[in-house]
């Protein structure tokens, strides 16, 4: 997709709060005038302990790191959903729970509050992950747990995004650790939960059973498109296996363990990416959906109200038995793997399952297209 389709949502849109008297300061900065003509974007919001202003040029919304925009799956749209319009936008909170869009975050300011010791460490996160997730997890990753991750991580070569997996030997590429991310927290329909990514050269790029295309189809993916087949007839499994195309749709691939080393399953387990994945699912928990149709409950705008969870294998299973059965939808079954596809994933009909429903609660458009894989 060229960067002239891609979009940017609202909620990855940079914001910061900014005193009353602050005001006009903020709109004379650098960062606040237009680099490349008239057009701009600017988005005001009253509260009524100050005044939340947003002025950005369409400049400042698209830029970032080249080297991770080549990583990200999801287009990007510039958005302004019913949960920042309207009379029922002024309503922040929900139940004590704040509206997704209304939470404000600026990059800038936050890299800045990382301490100085620490910023080499989190210059990947600050550069790679989606804005969405960034701003609810940036308190996490400064956790002492996360800071010795990635001193663990450093040390094994993990630096920056132009570092090269094929020299590392620990997968998938900087770049990719977190292109799940690239599928905006807002428009999460359904959560993937995946172990560790794969072990092999070229396989990993940061979504759970997926490969690159030019990639050999895994055995375990085979089987998810058999089981698609089984449950849509139409489906036609492609020769590749790039599930891209479901993270562009809403389909969350998250593993458990965001890196491995070179033909070492399991080989980063324990240090740390178990208890940040453990929160990215608490995160989902609470505001997976949050900017999909509201089906008339305005109320809602803004507020997780449930997505579907596919936990394939009893250590998927483990990872959301602490969720709601009633807000979620939770299907578990066997593992597709080859060892395991036979005693319960083949015939599940999760896939299915999950369209009846995504499209009862959130309507047609809340469905996910399982076939296209283009």
């Amino acid at each position: 997709m060229s960067d002239e389709q891609r979009v940017v949502y609202l909620e990855d849109v940079d914001t910061a709060v900014v005193s009353t008297s602050d005001a006009e300061k903020a709109s004379e900065s650098p960062s606040s005038k237009s680099q490349d003509g008239p057009a701009k974007a600017t988005v005001t919001a009253t509260q009524a302990t100050g005044t939340l202003k947003r002025q950005r040029t369409l400049m400042d919304m698209l830029s970032g790191t080249q080297d991770c925009k080549s990583a990200k799956p999801a287009a990007k749209k510039l958005k302004l959903g019913a949960s920042s319009s309207g009379p029922d936008s002024a309503k922040i909170t929900v139940a004590g729970v704040q509206r997704l869009n209304a939470i404000p975050f600026s990059l800038s300011q936050y890299v800045e509050s990382i301490p100085q010791d620490q910023k080499h460490l989190l210059k990947l996160e600050s550069e790679c992950m989606g804005k969405s997730w960034l701003k609810l997890l940036k308190e996490e990753i400064k956790k002492p747990y996360f800071i010795s991750l990635k001193k663990f991580l450093w040390e094994e070569g993990v630096h920056g995004p132009d570092e090269s997996a094929k020299n590392l030997k620990v997968y998938p590429s900087p770049k990719d650790i977190y292109a799940w991310s690239n599928t905006p927290l807002g428009k999460v329909k359904v959560v993937i939960i995946g172990q560790d990514p794969y072990h092999g050269p070229n396989q990993a790029h940061g979504l759970c059973f997926s490969v690159p295309k030019g990639v050999t189809v895994p055995p375990s993916l085979k089987n998810i498109y058999a089981e698609i087949k089984a449950e849509y007839p139409e489906f036609e499994p492609p020769k590749h296996g790039n599930l891209t195309a479901w993270a562009d749709n809403g389909v969350l691939m998250l593993n458990t363990c965001l890196t491995v080393k070179a033909n070492k399953a399991g080989s980063h387990s324990g240090k740390g990416w178990e208890e940040f994945t453990d929160k990215v699912v608490d995160v989902v928990d609470k505001y997976g959906g949050a900017n999909l149709s509201s089906g008339g409950d305005s109320d809602m705008n803004g507020i997780g109200r449930g997505v579907v969870f596919l936990a394939w294998g009893s250590w998927a299973a483990k990872r959301v038995a602490k969720l709601s059965k009633t807000k979620h939808l939770i299907l578990t079954s066997a593992h597709p793997s080859p060892f395991s596809a036979h005693k319960g994933f083949l015939g599940n009909g999760h896939f299915k399952a999950a369209n009846g429903w995504l499209e009862k609660k959130y309507g047609p458009q809340g469905k996910v297209d399982w076939c296209n894989l283009d």
